[in-house]
């Protein structure tokens, strides 16, 4: 059996922006997935400690007077989905998560902001993974297909129903199917093993984060600098903690 026949873990935050060493949890879901059975879900709602922009909550639904009330302390979130992501990884498990530098950056950027261990402190100095990003293959193996590459788009390229998008337990579950059927689609993918998939997607993703640079420089943005790091963005020298 190739790794896409094997047990995955899908995982997803939902927050409260787009930019992962800014953004908070608002929502995460971590959703084990095997071939043949329903899938084990884990979910958390947090208070983020903030207020939750309107544009975020008209996205996934969230607002902050539910946060505040029905939601758990952030720090209790972000260390509890930070176990959970590593203990599946100290089993051997494949995380699968789309656009997973934005969801891992933005959590290991809030492990750091409530002095935390990061994740490669809990996995006794190992970096995290192995990591499946449908979103960074999907882009290497079919780079010329026009159209978006947002989870939805993906998911209608590949036939994966999604009806609740920006529900982080949908996107976890869209998440695992559309790498199935990615690998499906493309069997050098499917021969890799996740250890093998996990270098190629960081080559991968560096070799696009250039180009994508080079694209932006060429068209007037002489400064612009993308991070070639995956599936982690470099975190900056120290994330403030809350009321410090």
């Amino acid at each position: 059996m190739t790794w896409h026949q094997e047990p995955l873990v899908g995982f997803d935050l939902e927050t409260t922006g787009t930019e992962p060493l800014e953004a908070r949890i608002v929502t995460a879901a971590v959703v084990r997935a095997c071939a043949g059975d329903g899938p084990v879900r884990r979910t958390w709602l947090a208070d983020p400690g903030i207020r939750i922009p309107a544009q975020a909550s008209a996205i996934h639904g969230i607002s902050s007077e539910r946060a505040a009330a029905e939601g758990r302390p952030a720090r209790e979130v972000a260390d509890e989905v930070a176990t959970a992501l590593c203990e599946e990884w100290s089993r051997g498990v494949p995380v699968v998560a789309y656009n997973a530098a934005f969801d891992l950056t933005l959590l290991a950027a809030e492990l750091d902001r409530h002095r935390l261990p990061s994740l490669t402190d809990r996995l006794d100095g190992r970096e995290p993974g192995p990591v499946i990003d449908p979103y960074t293959i999907d882009r290497a193996v079919d780079r010329y297909r026009k159209g978006k590459r947002t989870l939805e788009a993906v998911c209608e390229e590949y036939g994966i129903p999604l009806a609740s998008a920006h529900d982080a337990t949908a996107d976890a579950i869209a998440a695992v199917a559309v790498a199935r059927a990615v690998a499906a689609r493309h069997p050098s993918v499917a021969a890799l093993s996740p250890r093998e998939l996990h270098d190629r997607q960081i080559r991968w993703y560096a070799e696009w984060a250039r180009d994508f640079q080079a694209f932006l420089r060429r068209k007037g943005n002489p400064s612009a600098t993308i991070t070639t790091s995956w599936p982690l963005h470099p975190l900056p020298a120290s994330t403030p903690s809350p009321g410090l």
